[in-house]
């Protein structure tokens, strides 16, 4: 079976859905390699590191060729028109929003997976694309809006005074609210976090912050998966209002909140924006999907009354090389997983894994 790795096109895309080492166990598990010529160059991957893991070079058509391609982003649609009809496709492909897409791979006969889907079950956690990258979002959140800052985070006591430290408030405790909670502690800043899933309260105490609304707190306010549900109109307006004060006295504030499949949970009203002082920082990590900030607006900065409020996207290709080594970590565990020991593809519908991350190749054999 030959596994092809092509460079990523897509604006501001730095990753690379394979690094060497990726390469090196798939070879060694009897697939051939190959991979497009400066393809993983951006995120610090040479040519010479590929071939020294055993992979050939070659241009996109080769690696676009390949009986399984494994990319970041999903494909445009000359690259889906170089793909072979029988062959198989590994990326991110934002299957709510990309019905196009996934058609032309249809069309072209790819069976395409769905890197989002990896159902959140034990085995398949080594596979989840959405909580690595989230790793690198919510570490770089911080940096971000430190950067931005008026104020230093940290308690420093100089000749010239004594500075207080910040307060931060986090809004979302899944992967990335945690990562930013543990970030913005490390760089010495007064944390807070608030998460309507009673899980997350405890992983907010477990790292020095404190829970802010605790009263809001609901046993069922999360799915299966371990997700947030998504809340009524009354319930986000009762989380505004519980919000509203606290947050006027933060200097940074960022929010994560999201439901799969929908828009972003609406949690800071521009009213509330204007309670906080002038000079703070609000990163919103849900501009792509409508933002939780009424202002938002993906991959700008607005300003509302001195208060910015930065939206950022796709924040994982800025840490590119990072954020490769665990995305390719988690294709390769997922093409491991369709491997068979003589080396070929083994797609299974009804295995829970696999099933749940086909959007395409439905009639396929």
């Amino acid at each position: 079976m030959l596994i092809g790795v092509p460079t990523e096109r897509a604006p501001n895309e730095l990753r690379v859905a394979l690094v060497p080492e990726s390469v090196g166990r798939l070879i060694k598990a009897g697939a051939q390699v190959t991979v497009e010529r400066g393809a993983g160059l951006r995120a610090g991957y040479t040519d010479a590191a590929y071939e020294k893991a055993g992979a050939s070079l070659g241009d996109a058509a080769a690696a676009l060729g390949a009986d399984l391609v494994c990319k970041v982003q999903k494909p445009t649609g000359d690259e889906v028109a170089r793909m072979r009809r029988g062959s198989h496709l590994v990326s991110l492909l934002q299957p709510a929003t990309s019905k196009e897409a996934i058609a032309a791979l249809d069309a072209q006969g790819v069976t395409a997976f769905a890197l989002e889907l990896v159902p959140r079950i034990t085995r398949a956690q080594s596979m989840d694309v959405l909580s690595s990258q989230a790793t690198v979002a919510g570490y770089k959140a911080v940096l971000i809006g430190s950067s931005a800052m008026v104020k230093f985070l940290p308690m420093l006591t100089t000749a010239a005074g004594t500075i207080a430290p910040s307060k931060v408030c986090v809004l979302g405790a899944g992967v990335a609210g945690l990562m930013a909670i543990a970030t913005a502690r490390r760089l010495g800043a007064v944390v807070s976090g608030f998460d309507i899933r009673a899980a997350a309260a405890e992983q907010i105490k477990s790292l020095g912050a404190t829970v802010v609304a605790e009263s809001l707190i609901s046993a069922d306010s999360q799915t299966a998966g371990g997700y947030a549900k998504e809340q009524s109109a009354e319930q986000q307006a009762a989380i505004q209002d519980a919000l509203k004060a606290h947050l006027a006295g933060m200097d940074l504030v960022i929010t994560t909140a999201a439901v799969p499949g929908k828009a972003a949970p609406r949690l800071i009203s521009t009213a509330t924006i204007r309670t906080m002082a002038p000079g703070s920082v609000i990163v919103d990590l849900a501009a792509e999907t409508g933002g939780n900030c009424e202002p938002t607006q993906a991959g700008e900065t607005v300003d509302v009354d001195g208060v910015r409020i930065i939206g950022p996207v796709n924040l994982a290709a800025t840490m590119p090389n990072h954020a490769s080594a665990m995305l390719s970590r988690n294709i390769l565990t997922f093409v491991q997983h369709l491997l068979t020991k003589e080396g070929t593809l083994n797609v299974d519908r009804a295995d829970e894994i696999t099933g749940a991350m086909v959007v395409t190749g439905r009639t396929a054999a």
